[in-house]
């Protein structure tokens, strides 16, 4: 089982063994939930969302100032 995840331009498969969910995936990528916006396929989700085979996840770099 593996799902696509993108990052800024990087895309790779990841292997998907078990459940995964997207808060486990990024503490995994050593990623903040408070500085990136999660999508699973097209569709933005909160970080409790499951993973599952097939997926395409993509995270996107929240960038904000004063």
């Amino acid at each position: 089982m593996t799902f696509k995840l993108t990052i800024k331009d990087k895309v790779e498969e990841r292997e998907l063994d078990g459940s995964l969910t997207i808060k486990e995936l990024l503490d995994d990528l050593d990623l903040s939930s408070e500085t990136m916006v999660s999508k699973k396929n097209g569709e933005i989700v909160v970080e409790d969302v499951n993973i599952e085979d097939g997926d395409e996840i993509e995270l996107i770099q929240i960038i904000y100032g004063v």
